[in-house]
């Protein structure tokens, strides 16, 4: 067997070991649910969405093709890192208890069962739901006379001159084949021109070919059919072994490694070496092989020995193994009642018909909520910045915006007006490297200063600020977000932004920018936290504050909202103030390592997740400090990689409306009656909160957008 083939062991083998811990000390494995578990659990509940007759049923579609992509992102970084961590030798456990080895064994115990129910989902319920509509996907067997005729001519016209098969023989060896690509093992029968006996051939299918192809109208009988790539391949195959006799036909698609490595205290430029990089990531590690259902055992072994897996890398589909590509048609398809009802966008009421932003955020602070709330205040005070004769300098971080970036266009115009221009690019963004490498060139070829962070922190705070003059004073004017400066996902992502002029504030993200792009000691803040220095020990006093105020009777509360919360001293914080009598509520989207309900541990901790048409992504932290309530805003969850590893921001929301607006919008719709949502239970599971007799459920988002003033 290859090298990186790793042997998993029983997985209840762990449990014994816990009994080694005493029940009554925080540190006891049991209070903590493993990482990649949760993880999997969340995809778990998006799935779910897929199966919700309540959602439209494009969106279930898509919500399908999503968890294909999320489960296939698990495996290109959490396994993956998983396997490295094993080969590297590390056994030690984590703050659950569990081996390396052991979780890895229970990861690929949930990841399939994800599969078979993303392909349980597929074939008994979605195909059947989108027929009834008119939309079918159509297999080899349902093909008519004349779509076959058809399919067969868009086969030799469109896709037999771009196919290049390879016979697998000593002269022509396995070849290196590009993550996540659709392939065919074929077994042949015979003797080819040259007298060679067939055995085996491969056949890649190019990027460049859609993975669906729509038969036209005038061939179907309902308004919209679609045939898989895979399915017009395996059909006409035996044309591209002319007088060979094709044994057999399987689709594959391997997974690998997706990170990359790059040595950044040994090199001198950063840009290069990661292009040098991106080059290979597709061609790295294997971690995953998927096969179809029918392929024999003994070609899954063939092909696993190829890429040096071992059988439990082996993961079978019912169906095409490329199911996330479903996403594909949803655009083609016209029926505006299988989706989402278009949403209108609002304004703030301080900025209708305003056309002097500089202005309106010098009377007050301005909070923006995404998606419910336009973007387009953000790029109008760039747009303006750029404009304006007053303003002398824009500095602005960037870590996802896009390829074709508005952002991007407006500090190209602004440097090229005279103004000074820095962007902080951060180029290791996962799977955005590439783009983010093309615009930071852009914008050095337009004068723009361009820096790329600190070495071993990505920077992922979310911050922009103008300088301008007026008249005989200098002011500085601030965006600081909960997302990225992205104007897509901006219309798909729940995120907050602050427009504010604040002083201190400003002043922070002033010393902020210069700690990025210069050298120099720490400098002391006044209003904001940052990490890796500031937030995590900042986050921990005010647990600790809540606590005191429980322990003197004063009102005592923490409400939270964020992706994930996974750092150890955090949640045993968190168990010890709840412990003291402080109420938690935490909304946590995706991965939990904390167990609400344990008795006496965390019987005053309620943990809920949502998952709906928006990403939920904005971060959100209130104390109720003993009656003055405080509210932060930040780009930071509560997982080790935010508070130690990256350079995050975390902003106080001064004006106590918008703080109250902040609460209403998030706490406030996740945790009132009748919501739709998931509760955490204390093994780690969700269980989805309970439809009231006779009454529908109302959906936080669907709160949110009601509660936008304007």
């Amino acid at each position: 067997m290859a090298s990186n083939v790793i042997e998993i062991p029983s997985n209840n083998a762990f449990l014994k070991d816990l009994d080694q811990y005493p029940p009554d000390t925080l540190r006891d494995p049991r209070l903590f649910v493993n990482r990649e578990l949760s993880l999997l659990e969340f995809q778990k509940r998006v799935l779910s969405l897929a199966r919700d007759e309540a959602i439209p049923l494009l969106e279930r579609l898509r919500f399908l093709s999503i968890s294909r992509g999320l489960l296939d992102e698990f495996f290109e970084v959490r396994v993956a890192a998983m396997k490295q961590r094993i080969q590297h030798g590390a056994a030690r456990p984590g703050p659950d208890g569990l081996t390396p080895l052991h979780t890895l064994a229970m990861m690929r115990e949930s990841a399939l069962e994800i599969v078979d129910r993303q392909y349980g989902t597929w074939q008994t319920v979605l195909r059947p739901a989108l027929a009834r509509e008119g939309i079918r996907f159509l297999e080899t067997s349902n093909w008519t006379e004349r779509q076959r005729s058809w399919l067969h001519g868009h086969f030799q016209r469109e896709l037999l001159p771009i196919l290049s098969p390879l016979g697998l023989d000593p002269a022509h060896p396995f070849p290196r084949l590009l993550t996540k690509s659709l392939n065919f093992l074929v077994e042949l029968h015979g003797r080819d021109a040259f007298g060679r006996e067939g055995s085996v051939a491969l056949v890649r299918a190019p990027r460049s070919l859609p993975r669906i192809i729509r038969i036209p109208v005038s061939y179907t009988r309902g308004p919209y059919d679609f045939v898989f790539l895979s399915s017009v391949l395996q059909a006409f195959m035996a044309e591209l072994f002319p007088g060979m006799e094709i044994v057999g036909s399987h689709q594959f698609r391997v997974t690998r490694d997706s990170e990359l490595l790059v040595d950044e205290e040994e090199i001198e430029d950063l840009a290069s070496a990661l292009r040098r990089e991106l080059m290979d990531r597709g061609y790295s590690e294997a971690i995953r092989l998927e096969t179809r259902q029918t392929c024999p055992t003994a070609v899954q072994k063939f092909l696993a020995t190829r890429f040096e897996l071992g059988a439990e890398d082996v993961y079978l589909c019912d169906g095409p193994v490329n199911l996330y590509r479903v996403n594909e048609v949803i655009d083609q398809i016209d029926r505006p009642d299988l989706r989402y009802p278009t949403m209108r966008q609002k304004l703030p009421r301080q900025l209708a018909g305003k056309t002097d932003l500089f202005a309106e955020i010098r009377r007050g602070d301005i909070l923006l909520h995404h998606p419910y709330q336009s973007f387009e205040p953000v790029l109008d005070l760039l747009r303006q910045a750029a404009e304006d004769p007053n303003v002398l300098a824009i500095k602005q971080t960037l870590y996802r915006t896009g390829i074709d970036s508005q952002v991007v266009n407006l500090l190209v115009e602004a440097a090229r007006a005279g103004k000074d221009v820095t962007a902080v690019v951060e180029l290791r963004a996962r799977f955005d490297e590439d783009t983010n490498i093309s615009l930071a060139t852009r914008l050095q070829e337009a004068g723009v200063q361009v820096v790329y962070g600190i070495v071993g922190h990505k920077t992922h705070a979310k911050m922009l600020m103008i300088v301008r003059r007026e008249r005989r004073k200098i002011r500085r004017y601030v965006h600081l977000g909960t997302g990225n400066y992205h104007s897509g996902t901006a219309r798909q992502y729940t995120d907050f932004g602050l427009l504010t002029c604040h002083n201190e504030v400003t002043g922070d993200v002033q010393n902020l920018f210069q700690q990025l792009s210069g050298l120099g000691q720490v400098i002391e803040l006044k209003r904001l936290l940052n990490s890796p220095f500031t937030l995590h020990p900042g986050l921990l006093e005010m647990i600790e504050r809540e606590a005191e105020h429980a322990r003197a009777g004063r009102p005592a509360r923490i409400e939270a909202k964020m992706n994930s919360l996974t750092e150890p001293k955090i949640i045993r914080a968190l168990y010890s103030a709840a412990s003291d009598g402080v109420e938690v509520k935490l909304v946590v989207r995706g991965m939990c390592c904390l167990r609400p309900g344990v008795p006496e541990v965390s019987e005053n901790i309620r943990v809920r997740s949502v998952i709906g048409r928006y990403l939920e992504h904005a971060r959100v932290y209130i104390f109720e400090n003993g009656g003055e309530r405080e509210t932060w805003l930040s780009s930071a969850d509560w997982m080790e990689r935010n508070l130690f590893q990256r350079v995050e921001v975390a902003f106080p929301v001064l004006d106590p409306h918008l703080a109250d607006r902040v609460r209403r919008e998030t706490m406030t719709v996740a945790w009132e009656s009748r919501t739709e949502a998931w509760d955490m239970q204390p093994d780690g599971q969700y269980v989805r909160t309970e439809e009231p007799d006779g009454k529908k459920y109302r959906h936080p988002q669907k709160r949110a957008q009601k509660k936008i003033p304007g």
